[in-house]
């Protein structure tokens, strides 16, 4: 251990050719592209999904309609039945749309990250074409850093974004529910 000397690194800048700086950005470019269009195609698919739920809750909720106007059995007695039903049903329904919106908001999240990212990766290389024919690369790049691309997020408050979107969804079942239970106490008791 006494023979150990510690070795000096001299840091000696090594060019990158711009060939290679060039085909990393393009590739991060392409990539990012890529990601911005899978997840687009994810929140389509996500909302036909939500889509079809609401179509088959409304059709659910036409039914336990239409059976409590065309039935004679059902009394004002009897209106905690459909209630419950109602609620259970709403409830279930929540469920999946909160599913269903978690999934749609992460797969925006992602591509709003993605299309950040892109923005930044095109932008440098907008930046480094105009500079290679400004004739400041002649045979390549001195840095790494100066062309490499960090995962852009976007700001805090692109959150209340989803938010709203929450509470548009939430505030329309609520209200939603809130008339079925009405309407089915006004059918069976007036």
């Amino acid at each position: 251990m006494a023979d150990y000397e510690p070795t000096h690194h001299q840091t000696h800048h090594q060019t990158i050719p711009k060939e290679t700086a060039l085909q990393a950005l393009n590739t991060i470019i392409q990539l990012h592209f890529e990601k911005t269009l899978e997840k687009k195609r994810a929140i389509d698919l996500q909302k036909k999904e939500l889509h079809k739920l609401f179509q088959l809750f409304f059709i659910f909720l036409g039914l336990i309609f239409m059976a409590q106007a065309q039935s004679t059995r059902l009394q004002c007695r009897h209106c905690w039945a459909p209630i419950t039903l109602l609620s259970l049903s709403h409830l279930i329904f929540y469920v999946s749309v909160a599913q269903t919106l978690r999934c749609i908001n992460g797969f925006k999240y992602q591509r709003r990250c993605h299309k950040l990212t892109l923005g930044l990766a095109t932008e440098k290389l907008r930046e480094m074409k105009l500079r290679i024919n400004n004739g400041e690369f002649v045979d390549g790049f001195g840095e790494e850093g100066e062309f490499e691309i960090h995962y852009q997020e976007p700001p805090e408050s692109y959150f209340a974004k989803f938010k709203r979107n929450w509470a548009l969804h939430f505030g329309f079942l609520i209200l939603i529910y809130a008339f079925m239970v009405s309407s089915s106490v006004v059918l069976l008791c007036f």
